[in-house]
């Protein structure tokens, strides 16, 4: 698990690489929590996706947006960090040329940032959204929605009440051309304390599904 430095639009920003042994490589990108309630690269929700993710064989890269860790830069209320966003999909991209498939996965803030990115690059297939903060960002920049993803939220969520998730899920499975597979994590709270494992068996459902499709 490399460390990695790479260029952002504010500077250098620090991440976390696994590069695929595998030709053509399918490639993920995962997006920490909010920076300023502590949110880094090394969260265990966005890790445990992280490892999920290279043992499927993807060339995988979580990083700490601007300010966080060895991340250059000042918080900048999500626009910043959707740049930043954009700027490691550019790297891992040029490291992976002849991949087959982009996927996004993120993590209340980074699930927001990683949806906006997705608009923006019609190239992601497919993404993991752990709960979205529904209630605290607008998303109806998925008009429409561009790809097939999950979403996952517990039902004991303290910070984003599961009714905005309900919400934000419904309107997007009414969209056409898409499927939202939406669950929810029984006693779980935000931060998916005594549940990263059930997190973990939902993810690694939805991506057999998902990959045996693709194959």
């Amino acid at each position: 698990m490399p460390d990695v430095i790479f260029n952002g639009p504010e500077g250098r920003l620090e991440g976390r690489y696994h590069h695929s042994k595998k030709p053509n490589a399918p490639v993920a990108l995962l997006l920490h929590p909010h920076p300023q309630y502590g949110g880094t690269m090394n969260n265990k929700v966005v890790y445990t996706l992280y490892q999920t993710f290279v043992r499927r064989g993807f060339s995988t890269l979580r990083f700490n947006f601007r300010g966080v860790g060895r991340s250059q830069g000042r918080f900048d209320n999500g626009q910043g960090e959707l740049s930043d966003a954009a700027s490691a999909l550019d790297w891992m991209q040029a490291h992976n040329p002849n991949t087959t498939a982009c996927w996004i996965a993120g993590f209340s803030f980074g699930a927001w940032v990683g949806m906006q990115l997705m608009m923006r690059r019609p190239e992601i297939r497919g993404f993991i959204s752990v709960a979205p903060p529904a209630s605290l960002h607008d998303f109806s920049f998925l008009a429409p929605c561009p790809a097939s993803g999950m979403i996952l939220h517990g039902d004991k969520d303290e910070v984003i009440p599961q009714a905005s998730v309900d919400k934000l899920a419904q309107k997007l499975q009414k969209q056409k051309n898409i499927k939202i597979d939406y669950r929810v994590i029984e006693g779980s709270d935000h931060f998916f304390q005594d549940h990263i494992d059930d997190l973990n068996k939902h993810v690694n459902d939805y991506l057999d599904k998902m990959l045996t499709k693709a194959a």
